[in-house]
C-alpha cells in the first residue's frame, strides 16, 4: 500500500521514533520479557522504521518479516545496529488483498506504524478477526489522530488543514475509510473479547529549528488545498507566504496528534 517516497520516510522517521507513546512502547517490551526470541510480521514496513524503533526493546533474537507493496523502499530496508541476533526477510505483499498470507506462519508480535489512520473499516475488521484468531498481539502506533497545531498561527491555517483531513480519509487502496473513532480504538469492542489493549494519544513536536520537515508539510497542504478547499490559488500562496516567512524567522513549531495501540490476547504466555 505505501505510497511514501523514501526521502520523505527517512525525514520523519526521527520525530516518529520521539513521538512513540513510551507507556505503550513499555508494554509490548514488558509482554515479551521472559522470552529470549520473538518473530515479528510489520504490516506496510516502508524501509523499516518499526523494525529500527522498536527492536532494541524486545528480545536479543530476533526474526522480522517487513512486509510492503513497494519494491523501491523493500530494497531500502536498513538494519539497526546492537541486534547481532536479528534475522530479517523482506517480501513484497499486497496488503489490501493478502493480509491472510502475511499473517500465515509462526509469530509473536504484529506491528504497524501510521498504517491504521489509511485503512477501511472492513480491512480493520479483517486485522482485528485474523489477529485473534491466531492469537496474536498487535502494536499499531503512530495513528494520525486529526490533531495539528500551528504556531504562531496564520489565516488559512483551519481552512488548509481541513483540507489535508479531508484528503487523508480519501481511499488509499484499502477501500472506504474507517473513521478516527474505529481506527483509534478497534480492539475494545465486544468483537475482540478476550483482549487487553495499551493505547494512549500524544502531540509529536516539531519545532523553530526543524525547518526541512515543516516546509515539506506545508507544501503538502498548499497542494492539497486546491484539489481540498474552496481557496483561490492566490489565498493558497499567501497561506504558504506566510509559513515560510515564519520558518525563516525561526519561529514556527507545528504539533501533530496520534494514537498508539498494544493489544494483546488475555492469558498470553
Amino acid at each position: 500500500m505505501s505510497g511514501f517516497s523514501a526521502g520523505w520516510l527517512a525525514l520523519r522517521e526521527p520525530y516518529d521514533r520521539a513521538a512513540r507513546n513510551a507507556t505503550v512502547l513499555d508494554a509490548v517490551a514488558s509482554a515479551f520479557l521472559d522470552q529470549t526470541a520473538i518473530s515479528v510480521v510489520d504490516l506496510a514496513c516502508g524501509t523499516g522504521s518499526t523494525l529500527r524503533a522498536v527492536g532494541p526493546h524486545l528480545p536479543p533474537r530476533q526474526n522480522w518479516l517487513l512486509v510492503d507493496n513497494n519494491l523501491s523502499l523493500l530494497a531500502q530496508v536498513a538494519t539497526p545496529p546492537g541486534l547481532p541476533q536479528l534475522s530479517v526477510i523482506t517480501r513484497p505483499v499486497d496488503l489490501a488483498r493478502d493480509l491472510e498470507l502475511a499473517l500465515d506462519g509462526p509469530l509473536d508480535l504484529v506491528t504497524a506504524s501510521a498504517l491504521l489512520d489509511l485503512v477501511s473499516a472492513e480491512w480493520l475488521d479483517r486485522l482485528i478477526i485474523e489477529a485473534a484468531a491466531r492469537r496474536l498481539p498487535v502494536y499499531a502506533a503512530l495513528s494520525y489522530d486529526g490533531r495539528t497545531v500551528t504556531d504562531p498561527a496564520a489565516v488559512f491555517d483551519a481552512e488548509l488543514l481541513a483540507g489535508f483531513n479531508l484528503h487523508q480519509r480519501t481511499d488509499k487502496g484499502f477501500g472506504p475509510r474507517s473513521g478516527r473513532a474505529r481506527q483509534h480504538a478497534p480492539w475494545s469492542d465486544s468483537s475482540t473479547s478476550g483482549t487487553q489493549s495499551c493505547r494512549d494519544a500524544r502531540i509529536g513536536c516539531s519545532g523553530p529549528d526543524d525547518r526541512s520537515i515543516q516546509e515539506t508539510l506545508f507544501a503538502d497542504w498548499a497542494g492539497l488545498g486546491a484539489l481540498t478547499t474552496t481557496m483561490s490559488a492566490d489565498e493558497i500562496a499567501q497561506w504558504l507566504a506566510q509559513r515560510r516567512a515564519c520558518l525563516a524567522q525561526g519561529r514556527s513549531s507545528l504539533r501533530v496528534g496520534h494514537v498508539d495501540i498494544f493489544a494483546r490476547p488475555t492469558g498470553m504466555r
